[in-house]
């Protein structure tokens, strides 16, 4: 069984996720030891733009964020070197967007993870989002 520790005190200290509304709903390795994570949010008003759906900019955080915790999970401190989103059908206020994240590979200190992001009311493919990750160094005490 991996430990989380690490994982869930990131997901703890993210204010901007929280204020956002995104709920973590599962983090975990797979026996392959590749990282997962399933997050959730309701689109909130301030998250419609002028054309009356969501902000993509708000899908792409949800997918974001499973992303960290997603390549996070497998234990190695890990940021975002790098991320592009396809954006396949609109939402609006009030739909609840599930995210699912997968570790697709991790080569080195790399590694590619993909998101989808579908809308839980009818199960509709919102987005796909890749991110590529680089693992850090391990810190040297000063």
């Amino acid at each position: 069984m991996t430990d989380l520790g690490h994982v869930e005190q990131m997901w703890a200290s993210d204010d901007a996720s929280r204020r956002l509304g995104i709920t973590l709903e599962e983090v975990g390795v797979d026996t392959d030891g590749r990282g997962f994570a399933r997050t959730r949010m309701a689109v909130a008003e301030p998250m419609v733009n002028g054309h009356d759906i969501t902000h993509g900019g708000f899908v792409f955080t949800l997918a974001d964020s499973t992303f960290a915790l997603t390549c996070n999970a497998s234990g190695r401190l890990t940021v975002a070197a790098g991320a592009d989103i396809v954006f396949v059908t609109s939402t609006r206020l009030g739909d609840v967007l599930l995210a699912e994240g997968r570790e697709r590979a991790t080569y080195g200190r790399s590694g590619v993870t993909d998101v989808t992001v579908t809308r839980e009311a009818d199960g509709a493919l919102v987005a796909e989002f890749r991110g590529r990750s680089r693992a850090l160094p391990p810190r040297k005490d000063a």
